[in-house]
């Protein structure tokens, strides 16, 4: 997908040739590098793939882990045991929890009657979340009275669920960063999200007081540290009452940090292949103030962005389909508040774009 093409895209140029594995019969990675088309726990296309590579990583945690024992004696990054604990939130809030990042309070439900005993030991309101699969807002429901709790192990599919407890929050933050094999880490300034439809919308450089950017920067070296993770990773909070809350990790590049490939010296991406393949991370300053779109379902208004030099078009080469990601902008400025500003502006011309090729159709 896009991340394993723009994980190429930047590894290129350090002299890095990439084969990608996917069962897509045309993935938007394929620009960049040789695909070999097959399931991701196919024996013979990992043995392939593990004779052409020195290294292996992975752009999302979904894979089957028990991939990286067939890919032996292939260096896998990230380990086995990160994207074992990314892959269940029950396991995700149990690791938070072990290295001191603070989690919104909650419990492991496995069935109807688990929900009731949730309820009752968290109070509403609750969010109940499928522990596995579960990305860009699926598989999660809102609980907000007693009636809404009717059926719903059922309505998730009869699946474990963890259900937390709704704490209110100020704002969503996330903070990436990269781990390189001997332990040195190059971490980016804290992005500002917001979300549309359980799929983030925009990022942007966020600029809280320092001691919420000093809780990101300890939360991910301790985490970090204690899966002896080398990559690039993200890591979700909420801010509560001036405290970071852990929602989720992502061993794995993330959207939140796409907007480092034009407002820093050396993304997310380049990082991560820096890291898996053993060379030091690049550190830096950033260059003013940067942010980032995403470009859900459609692409249309984007060519008007072309002549402004102040933004950036990543496209994807992905057909248009409702809910995709195909491609996103990066916008710079050399102040928040005119970052800000210029993010809303082009925000509110791509839906009118979008509104206008609706009305066409």
């Amino acid at each position: 997908g896009q991340l394993g093409r723009m994980l190429g895209l930047a590894g290129l140029p350090l002299g890095v040739d990439f084969v990608f594995l996917d069962p897509a019969e045309s993935p938007c990675a394929t620009f960049v590098g040789e695909h070999l088309r097959a399931p991701y726990d196919d024996p013979d296309a990992l043995a392939k793939l593990s004779a052409q590579c020195d290294v292996v990583t992975c752009e999302f945690e979904n894979v089957p882990a028990g991939v990286f024992d067939i890919l032996s004696p292939t260096e896998p990054h990230p380990a086995k045991q990160a994207l074992h604990i990314a892959q269940e939130r029950a396991r995700e809030k149990t690791a938070f929890e072990a290295v001191g990042i603070p989690v919104a309070p909650w419990r492991c439900v496995e069935n109807q009657s688990d929900v009731d005993q949730a309820i009752e030991d968290l109070g509403l309101p609750l969010i109940a979340k499928t522990r596995t699969m579960g990305y860009d807002g699926k598989g999660q429901q809102r609980v907000r009275a007693p009636e809404d709790a009717t059926d719903l192990f059922e309505q998730l599919g009869n699946v474990p669920l963890l259900m937390e407890r709704l704490v209110p929050f100020d704002s969503e933050l996330s903070v990436v960063g990269t781990r390189a094999v001997d332990g040195s880490k190059v971490i980016f300034p804290l992005s500002q999200n917001v979300h549309r439809d359980g799929i983030l919308h925009r990022s942007e450089q966020a600029h809280p007081d320092q001691s919420l950017q000093r809780q990101a920067r300890k939360h991910f070296a301790a985490l970090t540290d204690s899966l002896n993770y080398v990559g690039t990773l993200a890591i979700e909070f909420f801010v509560s009452g001036g405290l970071l809350l852990g929602n989720e990790f992502a061993p794995r590049v993330h959207n939140s940090g796409h907007w480092t490939q034009d407002g820093m010296p050396h993304d997310q991406f380049e990082n991560h292949i820096r890291a898996v393949c053993g060379m030091p991370v690049g550190a830096g300053s950033p260059y003013g103030h940067s942010g980032m779109i995403n470009l859900i379902g459609q692409t249309c208004g984007v060519e008007d962005l072309l002549g402004h030099s102040d933004v950036h078009i990543h496209l994807y080469g992905k057909s248009p389909r409702p809910g995709r990601k195909l491609g996103h902008v990066n916008v710079l400025a050399n102040s928040a508040s005119t970052l800000r500003e210029r993010l809303n502006d082009i925000a509110a011309h791509l839906d009118r774009a979008y509104q206008a090729q609706a009305q066409q159709v």
